[in-house]
């Protein structure tokens, strides 16, 4: 079934709007669970970015994060005042400079991680059994549509 077929069979559009309401809000209860309530969740989020891929050029970072240029640099200059991102020059343009998290950014990141994946444990252990496999089963599809 392609997509126009989702949105216009009426089960699975129904489907396809319960699991998009799902999604976002537990998306959004995760965000609150932070260990640092100074931080934004974009800012989290420019954290995360940069653990997950690596150093990157704030405009790297703009793109991957969908915000304008200006925005990611005035995000980078506030993480840089926490001690939470480093500034390097670019290995090849040095007109650019290289934004890369630091030590105290990778200890929150893992305290932060460890937060979350604690509260959405326990949020599971109210799942029945059927639930819970259901939901492992369904942690690799949703996955991939992340990526998508």
């Amino acid at each position: 079934m392609n997509m126009p077929d989702l949105i216009h069979d009426g089960e699975s559009a129904a489907a396809v709007s319960s699991l998009r309401s799902a999604v976002m809000l537990l998306g959004r209860r995760l965000k609150h669970q932070r260990v640092d309530e100074s931080l934004s969740p974009t800012e989290m989020s420019v954290l995360g970015t940069l653990a997950r891929c690596g150093s990157a050029t704030p405009g790297e970072l703009a793109r991957k994060e969908h915000v304008q240029p200006p925005s990611m640099t005035r995000i980078v200059a506030l993480l840089e005042a926490k001690g939470l991102v480093r500034l390097e020059p670019h290995p090849e343009d040095r007109r650019q400079k290289m934004v890369s998290r630091t030590e105290q950014a990778e200890a929150m990141l893992a305290e932060s991680r460890s937060k979350r994946n604690a509260w959405l444990a326990n949020l599971a252990e109210g799942l029945d059994e059927d639930e819970w496999d259901t939901l492992r089963a369904a942690a690799p599809v949703l996955e991939k549509l992340a990526h998508l």
